[in-house]
């Protein structure tokens, strides 16, 4: 038995896209009929790439902030999602560390009972995206080590290349709901396939 002075306080990392929400972008292309805007994290590893391409695509076709708006307005969280939230912040201080933006997020985090969100924020004109600001480069694995360097032990959860420095930085990384091409490229990190899988992984690796 481990001696209660060694013992560390956890905490837990989710993305939030993918894991506890749908996709916005696919969302967003599903209801506009662009198919171009469903290319993910997923799909592309390099963010920037995926992000100016976005940005092109919403200028040719005249799409404003609003439009986006629109649509996230009529998303939900995914079946469990906020059942498995509540649960884990009985157990864990938890973070959602994602790489969407805040004028997307808030009607999601809104429904999932507000939890705390470190994300990036966009450039707007007159309701057109002009640009997007990082919080930070590589964010959610410099999250993930500074709460190891408060001395807490960090699980982590995602579903997405741009996921996979937050898991490596993490004691314990799992990946839910990933595509095939993510869980091959990274064995590294277990896969779960739904929320109560992935709580009771998360349960195992606080008991470590």
């Amino acid at each position: 038995m481990k001696d209660s002075a060694s013992v560390k306080q956890t905490i837990v990392t989710l993305d939030m896209e993918g894991v506890l929400t749908p996709e916005i972008w696919i969302a967003v292309a599903a209801e506009t009929g662009i198919d171009e805007l469903r290319r993910t994290t997923r799909d592309e590893p390099d963010y920037d790439v995926l992000m100016r391409g976005r940005l092109d695509i919403l200028n040719r076709h005249g799409l404003r902030l609003s439009d986006i708006q629109r649509v996230i307005g009529t998303l939900d969280p995914l079946p469990g999602a906020r059942e498995f939230l509540d649960e884990l912040r009985t157990l864990s201080q938890v973070v959602i560390l994602s790489d969407t933006f805040e004028q997307f997020a808030a009607p999601l985090i809104r429904k999932l009972n507000w939890p705390t969100l470190l994300c990036h924020r966009l450039v707007v004109e007159d309701d057109r995206i002009t640009g997007y600001q990082l919080r930070m480069p590589d964010q959610k694995r410099a999250a993930v080590e500074a709460f190891r360097s408060l001395n807490y032990q960090v699980i982590s959860a995602g579903d997405s290349y741009n996921d996979t420095s937050m898991l490596g930085a993490a004691h314990t990384g799992f990946l839910i709901h990933a595509p095939d091409n993510v869980k091959i490229e990274f064995p590294q990190f277990k896969p779960v396939e739904s929320p109560a899988e992935l709580m009771a992984e998360i349960k195992s690796a606080m008991k470590q």
